[in-house]
């Protein structure tokens, strides 16, 4: 049943109570284990001097405790981000809600340039545990065959322009009809007010978390694929080559766009955030 406006802001101000709670005892679990970390450093530093076996097993302590330190540090981080994640979620769904009840806002070309940036930089990092397999629609990683986009979702969508020209842009899904296996999709660029309705085979779900190239460097598409990629300043995807990877968690794919007005066939390098890249859809046959 859709949230009224007075439970949404109720179940936001819960849960912001809750991270906030999450964020002091992050900060006091940081600050306990900065004392051990300091302990190791200094213990570790007299080891190199004194080879006792006293002293290296209180270094070895030291180390265990550490490591259980860290663990419970790590578990409150994702408490806190799983928070945050529900927030987001809560907020979204009024905003669909808001949509459908013809209430959709305007937002004026610069600040939804503004926006798109916002959502891929704030998008959920997924950091694999050991051994743990990495989810679709995590970085390069693929949704599963039979994956359903929700209301809401960004997508890429191959749409029939009146002259007849097909492009992929970025578009918002408005619901996905399961009698006739079509989406309903909202072209994200305002000045367009588009609507369109499209198979499943010309929709492509963009990914719901970034992967981490420092532990999750396998879900990055590697370096000379052939991929799609989000136009910077437009709401367009087009075909571009990665150049290089990101580095860190906060940094974008560096990919170059191809373009025939360049001697060498391709743009300048450009950099495109990992929400806007995807792998290339094969379509044999498309159908509106």
């Amino acid at each position: 049943m859709p949230l009224t406006a007075e439970q949404a802001m109720l179940q936001v101000q819960e849960r912001l109570k809750s991270l906030k709670s999450l964020v002091c005892e992050i900060e006091t679990e940081r600050k306990r284990n900065e004392t051990n970390i300091n302990n190791v450093i200094r213990l570790t530093k007299m080891t190199s001097e004194d080879k006792s076996p006293a002293l290296n097993h209180k270094l070895k302590t030291l180390y265990k405790v550490g490591l259980q330190d860290a663990l419970q540090e790590e578990t409150l981080i994702r408490q806190a981000l799983s928070k945050i994640q529900d927030i987001r979620n809560i907020r979204n769904e009024r905003r669909i809600q808001a949509r459908n009840a013809g209430n959709k806002e305007t937002i004026r070309r610069g600040a939804l340039m503004k926006m798109l940036q916002i959502s891929a930089q704030t998008l959920p990092l997924f950091v694999s545990k050991p051994g743990e397999k990495i989810p679709h629609l995590c970085g390069s990683i693929a949704a599963d065959s039979s994956y359903i986009a929700k209301p809401g979702d960004m997508v890429a969508a191959l749409v029939k322009s009146e002259e007849g020209e097909e492009n992929w842009i970025l578009a918002e899904v408005v619901q996905y009809v399961s009698s006739t296996s079509k989406y309903e999709v909202d072209d994200i660029d305002e000045e367009q007010k588009d609507r369109h309705v499209l198979s499943r085979r010309r929709i492509v779900p963009l990914p719901l978390m970034r992967a981490n190239p420092e532990t999750d460097g396998q879900a990055l598409f590697p370096k000379g694929t052939t991929v799609m990629a989000l136009y910077p300043q437009t709401t367009c995807f087009y075909k571009a080559i990665i150049n290089q990877l990101p580095q860190t968690a906060n940094d974008e794919y560096e990919v170059l766009f191809e373009d025939p007005t360049y001697p060498d066939g391709y743009s300048p390098p450009l950099f495109v955030a990992q929400r806007y890249v995807i792998a290339i859809k094969q379509n044999k046959k498309t159908t509106s």
